[in-house]
């Protein structure tokens, strides 16, 4: 694989989470029945950092949960022999309630479907918006970003990765991009 070329530094990562959360303060209507939830892995980190920034900026938090989509995949069988499937965290009644979900990119639209798929599992939404660091193009499924924090046009052959200090072994967030192996 080649070398990973940082396109988003920490600086600029913060920057995207804070405009992406004076978007989102814009939109919520109704904060008590608004809630984040991040997509296992980097999503609920992205998601924690923007609740963050919400209690910061808004003085009002939005309540939270974690959604892992394992189990709901169409390509579960490409990513591992012995898929790891850890826990949700929905720890509220999803009815009638605005759900704003949060992953670190978007790329096909087949992970946002899955997780929409899971969320379903929990009860009936009035509303699904989703936010994402980068959308990087290539959609096979016809879904969107509400809350973008920034469009890469790539090319399939390329690989981008949203890291997070708590999983990925980095000094601090970032983006990077780099070819996929041949």
């Amino acid at each position: 694989m080649d070398k990973e070329k940082i396109l988003i530094n920490s600086s600029e990562m913060y920057a995207i989470i804070e405009r992406m959360t004076f978007q989102i303060i814009e939109k919520v209507i109704d904060y008590d029945n608004t809630y984040i939830v991040g997509i296992r892995r980097r999503g609920e980190y992205i998601a924690n950092r923007i609740i963050d920034s919400i209690s910061r900026n808004n003085k009002k938090p939005l309540k939270s949960g974690v959604l892992d989509i394992t189990l709901y995949r169409d390509d579960l069988s490409e990513i591992a022999n012995m898929p790891e499937v850890k826990s949700s965290s929905i720890g509220f009644d999803v009815n009638g309630k605005t759900i704003i979900l949060v992953d670190d990119v978007l790329f096909t639209g087949r992970t946002v479907r899955s997780a929409i798929d899971a969320l379903l599992d929990y009860g009936r939404p009035s509303k699904i918006m989703l936010a994402v660091i980068v959308d990087r193009g290539h959609k096979e499924l016809p879904i969107h970003a509400d809350f973008t924090g920034k469009h890469i046009p790539t090319r399939k052959s390329e690989v981008i990765h949203v890291k997070v200090k708590e999983i990925d072994n980095v000094d601090d967030d970032c983006v990077t991009i780099s070819d996929r192996e041949a």
